[in-house]
């Protein structure tokens, strides 16, 4: 997959918990800042493929085709890891990729080389009318029924027909995503050649939740559990949002070096409670800034000065992607230490540190700590088009991968499937 927005980390600060209050100026959800944001700113041999399946911890299961490459097939182009070399590191993968918990060398997928990549969406692409195309594709609807016995509620009435609110909140938004995203994967396959494209991915990805979408995509977990996990999330990054007044707000016309020093004027204002720090690095000019709500409030005071362009309070229920998510670290914890996570078929660009990674709890350290640590997602694509990405997709409701890859690199060619 292309490599998604080039992203510098930077460590964050560690803030206290607070009391959640709704700002008071009006907010924007994610997919449509940044799409506003931006128009203003701007290796086996042939065999044939045999669908595996991923047990689930419940009796269900989630099937994807994998196509696993074997020593001697060529560096790129067919189904496989698309990784440089397919000697050792190929026939190593093939000996834990069947479900192996030997132990895994993490950097198995360090030399990737993209050619075709699948890429997720976050929360904030959420709109009400999503999963409306899944129901004429009869694998894609069956998401959405398995999905109401995991989360307890008609996960497609929601998507389908609101209320706009609700879908919007933490708790809905993350499943309907990943649900809606998978469904999307389904839709593509029932087209004209589209399981060939599916099959010629070699690298995928997710901005923040679209990481949990592209892991059960690789095959790390099967999608009940991916389910659960996400439910999981929403709901503890909901709890932790709940107990600190705090947001986000994105910046808009800045570098990344100029956002910071808008995030260290603002942070010498406000007490240690309300620090903030960049928490998504999306592309040049487009960065989202989270913490509490009075450093909030002194960036955007300040941002005109800074001569940003403008900002956009972001519809989220709190500082993501910083330490205010440390209480929702402990329950992540406990639930992927009780789910079975394997090595990937193909390279997952971690949001964490813009890598991937074979390890499976390598991944489930990643995964944890991902709430409390910046999104490379600049990085992420920068590296997948500096590596020579040739096509990527984005899967899922709304368009806001695709206008950043765009953003990164005019002559990007990338397709938008929905659901």
């Amino acid at each position: 997959m292309r490599a998604l927005l080039h992203c510098h980390h930077h460590q964050h600060h560690h803030l206290p918990r607070q009391i959640l209050q709704n700002p008071l100026r009006p907010r924007l959800p994610l997919a449509e800042m940044s799409c506003s944001s931006l128009a203003l700113s701007l290796s086996l041999p042939s065999a044939s493929p045999k669908p595996l399946r991923f047990a689930a911890a419940s009796s269900s299961s989630f099937e994807h085709p994998l196509f696993l490459r074997l020593p001697g097939a060529p560096r790129n182009g067919s189904p496989g890891l698309g990784l440089g070399q397919v000697g050792r590191r190929s026939r190593a993968f093939v000996g834990v990729s069947v479900g192996s918990q030997t132990a895994v060398d993490d950097g198995l997928f360090l030399e990737y080389k993209p050619s075709t990549a699948f890429l997720f969406p976050g929360q904030g692409a959420q709109a009400v009318g999503m999963g409306k195309d899944a129901q004429s594709v009869p694998v894609a609807a069956e998401l959405y029924k398995k999905a109401n016995d995991i989360l307890g509620y008609d996960l497609l009435d929601v998507c389908s027909n609101g209320p706009k609110e609700k879908l919007d909140s933490t708790v809905i938004s993350q499943p309907a995503i990943y649900v809606t995203s998978l469904a999307a994967v389904e839709i593509l396959r029932a087209r004209e050649g589209g399981q060939q494209i599916i099959e010629s991915v070699d690298v995928t990805c997710g901005l923040s939740l679209g990481e949990y979408t592209a892991l059960a995509f690789a095959g790390a977990f099967s999608f009940e559990d991916g389910l659960k996990l996400v439910k999981l999330r929403g709901e503890a990054m909901q709890e932790a949002a709940d107990a600190a007044r705090s947001g986000m707000v994105s910046v808009i016309g800045l570098d990344s070096e100029k956002v910071q020093l808008l995030c260290d004027a603002a942070n010498e204002e406000v007490d240690e409670e309300n620090k903030v720090q960049i928490a998504n690095y999306l592309c040049t000019g487009n960065y989202a800034v989270s913490g509490g709500l009075k450093g909030i409030e002194a960036v955007e005071a300040k941002a005109k000065s800074f001569k940003a362009r403008m900002t956009v309070r972001l519809a989220v229920a709190g500082a993501f992607h910083t330490s205010f998510m440390k209480p929702a670290v402990s329950r992540l914890e406990a639930a992927l230490a009780a789910t079975e996570i394997k090595t990937p078929r193909i390279p997952v660009i971690s949001n964490v540190d813009a890598k991937p990674h074979a390890d499976p709890d390598t991944i489930k350290r990643i995964l944890a700590n991902q709430v409390t640590s910046p999104v490379q997602w600049e990085t992420t694509i920068k590296t997948l088009l500096t590596k020579g990405l040739k096509k990527s997709y984005e899967l899922g409701p709304g368009k806001v991968i695709a206008g950043i890859v765009k953003r990164m690199d005019k002559k990007a060619e990338i397709e938008n499937i929905g659901a």
